[in-house]
């Protein structure tokens, strides 16, 4: 790591607004630090002193970001090979041929350094088995793993003749490569105006991810101290980044740099967090391979008459439950529309689109449908939330564990490790505590995901029965007062 922050030192990468000199010993340590968060993301960046919101955090000039353009201006083999299969080569493939390309070139390679510091697997839908796919029980969600795998799959098959056609080793055609390439451009990549497939950022993708939300509460004690630390700025002649004109924490900027601000005030040895975007656990984890635990983002999606789906305008997408619980405001007018009959949908249109209630017996029915269907979808799935808590506690423990034994207090978990094993063909030996192999260990990892995940979708489902209860209860009353 210290070999990379020299090297990354050296092509200008710099935590400091002003430039620093070529020869410093490490591109970071006035604003971040790198740190182990192990409970927040593992290796991540903390900060160094105390940050202003909207403050600049690391600037990476262009030279040190790995593009398409970039690897095809040095080597113009692949530039003619990729513009003869153009346009059938997305920018993703063509992202995935460079860095395989870069890969193949070992220490001859630019980005040598920062290569070899990449993680060796990853955690995306896409790289679960069947085992772990199936550990999601939730069919969208399972169409979701399959659905990826199959795309991925097929951009591979696609690209594999060029590869071939430019002399790439055999390990480097082969498609676990090539999904290795694809997860981190999918889980690594910053945006960029100019290629769809984005960049790869070398010190500035050790940022950990933060949820955008609309909660600005903390905000205003903020800005009366971020206008202060803006007038001493001023009278010290340094810049200030204001983040109100800023619609994300980053971006690539004239300056012919990617520049990385700090989203919030951190206090020194806070980690420092990036908003790549507004995600649900279930597009986190397709795409980056993490999810949170509370995610101002989520959304679950629960099973819907096709006629309910198309009554209004409401696009399918918007009709599901919040993190709280709560019909989301489509799904709520949605479901107004549906209960009323048809002969009166269309005199009271206006005033479900504007969200009004129609009538105590309009919600009532409303509520109790939403209650019946989720409690019929956690039915129809094979284990309650407690059996999955208690499963993924187990399965955190184990993967911190040298060893793999079930204590007497863990059998009902008996069945599905006895599946987890058959699985993997692995035998295990219970007269002494088995040191489970590598592969099993990636393994219990995704498929302590796959189990959290569903606790959290479980979760909300639960959520939403307990609010709509509630809200029985209280419209019941109001009717009897009637």
């Amino acid at each position: 790591m210290e070999a990379l922050l020299r090297w990354a030192a050296e092509l200008g990468v710099s935590d400091s607004p002003s430039p620093s000199p070529p020869s410093a010993p490490s591109c970071i340590g006035r604003s971040v630090l790198i740190a182990d968060f192990p409970d927040a993301g593992g290796r991540g960046l903390a900060a160094a002193r105390d940050l202003w919101r909207g403050e600049l955090v690391l600037r990476v000039p262009r030279a040190a970001l790995l593009t398409s353009d970039r690897v095809m201006d040095d080597d113009p083999r692949i530039a003619s090979a990729v513009a003869s299969c153009l346009p059938r080569l997305s920018s993703v493939q063509t992202l995935i041929i460079c860095l395989l390309a870069e890969v193949g070139r070992g220490n001859s390679s630019n980005w040598y350094l920062y290569l070899s510091q990449l993680p060796t697997y990853y955690t995306i839908l896409a790289t679960f088995n069947d085992f772990e796919t199936e550990a999601l029980q939730v069919d969208e969600a399972i169409w979701v793993a399959q659905k990826a795998l199959r795309g991925i799959r097929s951009d591979w098959q696609g690209a594999t003749p060029l590869m071939k056609g430019l002399g790439f080793k055999p390990k480097l055609l082969m498609f676990k490569s090539w999904l290795w390439a694809f997860a981190t451009v999918s889980s690594r990549t910053l945006h960029i105006a100019w290629d769809d497939a984005g960049c790869l950022c070398p010190i500035g993708d050790l940022f950990n991810y933060a949820a955008p939300d609309d909660d600005n509460s903390s905000e205003a004690d903020e800005d009366a101290d971020d206008m202060m630390h803006q007038q001493t700025n001023n009278m010290l002649g340094q810049t200030y980044f204001d983040s109100s004109e800023r619609l994300t924490d980053g971006g690539y900027e004239d300056v012919n740099e990617y520049c990385l601000y700090a989203r919030k005030r951190y206090r020194k040895g806070e980690q420092v967090l990036l908003a790549y975007g507004a995600y649900t656990n279930l597009e986190l984890l397709e795409h980056y391979g993490f999810l949170l635990g509370e995610n101002p983002n989520e959304k679950i999606y629960i099973p819907l008459d096709l006629d309910l789906c198309t009554i209004g305008t409401w696009p399918r997408d918007s009709l599901y439950i919040l993190p709280n619980g709560h019909p989301s405001f489509a799904l709520l007018c949605a479901l107004r529309l549906w209960t009323t009959p048809t002969n009166r949908r269309k005199a009271v249109s206006h005033q479900i689109y504007s969200g009004s209630l129609l009538s105590i017996e309009n919600e009532l029915e409303i509520m109790k449908w939403l209650v019946k269907k989720c409690e019929e979808t956690l039915q129809q799935l094979p284990t309650t939330i407690e059996f999955d808590e208690n499963l993924f506690a187990l399965l955190c423990k184990l993967q911190n564990s040298t060893s793999c034994m079930l204590e007497r207090d863990q059998s009902i978990f008996e069945k599905e490790f006895a599946a987890f094993f058959r699985f993997h063909s692995f035998e295990l030996d219970r007269s002494m505590y088995s040191k489970l192999p590598f592969r099993l260990i990636r393994s219990l990892e995704r498929w302590g995901l796959a189990v959290q995940w569903r606790c959290s979708y479980k979760r909300t489902l639960t959520k939403c029965i307990a609010h709509c209860k509630s809200l029985v209860h209280e419209l019941s009353l109001q009717q009897n007062q009637q």
